[in-house]
């Protein structure tokens, strides 16, 4: 069986949330297109990125994976995306210091342009058409002809996922990275009297910053870093399109991006999300929900990382707060009884999805907090490592999570609420977070802890 014929059995298993095309002759058209364009990713960087999450799985690196809810074409412009990154370099600073270990990178971007929705069908008043699958599928506007699923939109998402990716790689390799920079950028935030709470871990940042400096650290080898793309491999005929045997190996790669996650509707072992990346050896996620059982996640081990190979398989946990602590031990128990590798990392914003008074659907930022803290206590208390944190986030000043230090509340939801499917961290509110979990991984013993910063530098950014 050829690479090809391997990445189209998914064909023979049940794909759930596809969108429903009316012309199958225009998608085989767009499909045999996307198989002559060029990889968006290259093996070499997604094999070091599986080694880096092999790491993860053991406590000696922590994953950040950060991002949109859902691109949008017409935001994927370079200052969006600039923003972005740069929120995500300087929540890595912070919990590249708690963690005393180095931050592996990831985006949702450069890929993430479509969503699963609860159902197929959105009505306003007494009209009904198809929902909004994000824009790899059809567009917001609701009318009868924007909500169509277009096919050539398959192209429009590789064409923004190549840009996004060229400047994210420009960024991330020309010095923007700057470790210096980005630490320079912590310290204004800090200048917030909101944020106070934070000075005594900033000051120990600084004081490693400094120690560095002073032991001659070779700064030059801080100014870039690995910055890897990740999104949900949802849109099967787009993801098989892009599949390439390496020339090298032989092997099979998804080159859409580096990592790639199921999500909780489509991670029935037995569909065929599960089935198709089965087969390439990128590392690969499953968002894994309350519902979830022991049997369910070792059907996913099985299937999916049968040989154990560390970091091939992370297991993301969305159960909202009120559930992880109840509901996330047993699975944490059948893996370790199971002996496999996972890495375990918590996604506290999908399970903790509310409706303002206001009409708004919206999150609280402790409740998300209360999550994570969930997350660590459990995987803590249960002899397993937490691997990292998977989080909604914009760069941008935005007002759609209620709550954290600057403390945004119902009526404040209304002056910037720009998504257009779910509510996501602004900046502060991500810097904010990123301190919260630096003191979590402080606290629980996965670091050295701060009476060592006058001892050794303690970034590998």
């Amino acid at each position: 069986m050829n690479g090809q014929e391997v990445t189209h059995t998914w064909r023979n298993y049940p794909a759930l949330q596809q969108p429903t095309y009316e012309d199958p002759q225009h998608v085989h058209r767009v499909v045999t297109e996307l198989r002559t364009r060029p990889p968006l990713v290259f093996a070499g960087e997604v094999d070091s990125l599986l080694d880096s999450l092999g790491r993860a799985a053991n406590g000696d690196a922590f994953v950040l994976t950060g991002g949109d809810c859902a691109e949008t074409f017409i935001e994927s412009t370079a200052d969006r995306l600039r923003l972005k990154i740069q929120t995500i370099l300087q929540m890595a600073v912070v919990l590249t210091y708690g963690a005393s270990t180095p931050v592996i990178k990831m985006g949702r971007m450069a890929g993430q342009y479509a969503k699963p929705r609860s159902s197929d069908i959105e009505t306003r008043g007494d009209v009904s058409l198809p929902s909004y699958r994000g824009d790899a599928v059809n567009d917001y506007e609701f009318s009868a002809q924007a909500r169509r699923a277009n096919p050539d939109r398959l192209l429009d998402m590789y064409n923004r996922s190549g840009s996004s990716l060229n400047l994210i790689r420009a960024f991330t390799q020309g010095g923007y990275a700057d470790l210096r920079r980005v630490h320079e950028w912590n310290k204004g935030f800090l200048t917030n009297p909101s944020y106070k709470r934070y000075d005594t871990l900033a000051q120990h940042i600084d004081k490693a910053m400094k120690f560095m400096a002073a032991a001659g650290t070779d700064f030059e080898a801080l100014r870039t870093v690995n910055f890897y793309s990740s999104h949900e491999a949802l849109l099967l005929e787009y993801e098989s399109a892009m599949t390439r045997i390496d020339s090298r190996s032989g092997d099979i790669y998804d080159t859409s991006a580096h990592f790639l996650w199921i999500g909780e509707r489509t991670r029935d072992p037995n569909g065929a999300h599960v089935e198709f990346l089965s087969h390439v050896l990128n590392p690969v996620g499953v968002k894994i929900g309350p519902g979830a059982s022991p049997d369910d996640v070792k059907a996913l081990i099985d299937k999916l990382n049968p040989e154990g190979i560390p970091g091939r398989l992370t297991l993301i946990t969305r159960m909202g707060a009120g559930n992880i602590r109840s509901s996330l031990p047993a699975l944490v128990d059948a893996v370790n009884a199971d002996g496999r590798p996972v890495v375990w990392v918590s996604d506290p914003m999908h399970g903790n999805t509310i409706n303002s008074e206001t009409g708004y659907k919206t999150r609280h930022f402790d409740t998300i907090m209360d999550e994570v803290e969930g997350f660590f206590e459990v995987l803590q208390g249960h002899d397993a490592v937490p691997g990292g944190i998977h989080i909604e986030l914009t760069g941008d000043d935005v007002t759609e999570v209620m709550g954290g230090a600057e403390h945004i509340d119902d009526d404040a939801l209304r002056r910037r609420y720009e998504t257009k499917v779910d509510p996501r961290l602004n900046h502060q509110q991500s810097l904010e977070m990123a301190f919260q979990v630096a003191e979590l991984l402080e606290r629980s013993g996965q670091n050295n802890g701060p009476e060592s910063v006058d001892a050794q530098p303690r970034f590998n950014f």
